[in-house]
C-alpha cells in the first residue's frame, strides 16, 4: 500500500470516528448542593431542578413503547438517578425475595462501560419492589451473576402506584472510580433500559425491551457497545 492510499484509509477512519462521536446520545447531569433525600418516589424537591429524560423507546418494534423517564443529579461524592416507569401491570417474581427474582420481571436498568472493549462493564438490573440484580459483564456475553456492587456503595429505594412504579438512587463516585468507569472526567458511558414484561389471556408472560440508545443489532441485546450514550456532568 503506498502512501496515499495509507493516508486516505486514516482519513476516512477518522471521519468514521467522528462521526460516530457527534451522533452518540448524550444527557446532562446537572450538579446540586447537596445530598438527594431518597424517597422512593422522587419526592426531594432538587429533582425539579433535573433534566428530564424521555427518549426511549422499543429498538426491535415498530409500535410505540410504554413511557419511560429518566432523570440524574450528581454532587462531589454521588451520582443519583431516579426511573418512572408508566405501567399497569406490574410483573414481579417474588419466589424467594433474592436478587435472581428481577429476571423475569419488570425493571428497568442501568449499564456502565469504560470504553468498547467492555471487559469488563457492570449491569444494575432494578426491579418494582427495590430489588437489584447486579453483575460484571465481560464482552462478548460472559456475565457473573455472583457478582456484587462494592459494599455500602450503592443505595436503592421504589415505590408503586396506581400508574407504575419508581426506582430512585444513589451511587457514590468511589465505586465508579474503583470499578474503573469514572475517570473524573466529567462523563459517564452509560446504558439505560427497562425490561416490560406482559401477560395475555392464557398467562404466558412475554417481555419488550425498551432502551434510551437504539442499539446496532438485530436481535435484542444491550450487552454491545453501540447501546451506551454519555452523561454528561455540568455545573
Amino acid at each position: 500500500m503506498n502512501q496515499t492510499i495509507k493516508n486516505l484509509s486514516l482519513f476516512i477512519l477518522l471521519i468514521g470516528i467522528s462521526c460516530n462521536h457527534s451522533n452518540m446520545k448524550t444527557y446532562q447531569v446537572k450538579k446540586v448542593s447537596r445530598a438527594i433525600q431518597l424517597s422512593g418516589n422522587g419526592a426531594d424537591p432538587l429533582w425539579e431542578t433535573a433534566h428530564l429524560l424521555t427518549d426511549f423507546s422499543y429498538p426491535w418494534r415498530e409500535d410505540a413503547s410504554p413511557q419511560t423517564a429518566f432523570k440524574a443529579l450528581w454532587d462531589d461524592t454521588h451520582f443519583y438517578f431516579l426511573y418512572r416507569a408508566t405501567d399497569p401491570e406490574i410483573i414481579s417474581k417474588e419466589r424467594g425475595l433474592g436478587e435472581r427474582d428481577v429476571v423475569n420481571s419488570d425493571r428497568v436498568e442501568i449499564f456502565f462501560k469504560a470504553d468498547d472493549k467492555m471487559d469488563p462493564y457492570y449491569a444494575l438490573e432494578m426491579d418494582a419492589l427495590g430489588r437489584v440484580l447486579d453483575t460484571e459483564g465481560k464482552s462478548p456475553g460472559k456475565v457473573d451473576f455472583d457478582w456484587n456492587w462494592p459494599a455500602g456503595q450503592l443505595t436503592l429505594k421504589s415505590a408503586i402506584d396506581e400508574e407504575g412504579y419508581f426506582v430512585e438512587g444513589a451511587i457514590s463516585f468511589q465505586s465508579l472510580r474503583d470499578l474503573g468507569m469514572y475517570k473524573d472526567d466529567r462523563k459517564l458511558k452509560a446504558g439505560l433500559f427497562r425490561g416490560e414484561y406482559l401477560s395475555n389471556e392464557e398467562g404466558e408472560i412475554t417481555v419488550r425491551w425498551i432502551s434510551w440508545v437504539i442499539p446496532n443489532a438485530e436481535k435484542p441485546n444491550f450487552h454491545i457497545p453501540s447501546s451506551f450514550g454519555i452523561l454528561t456532568l455540568i455545573d
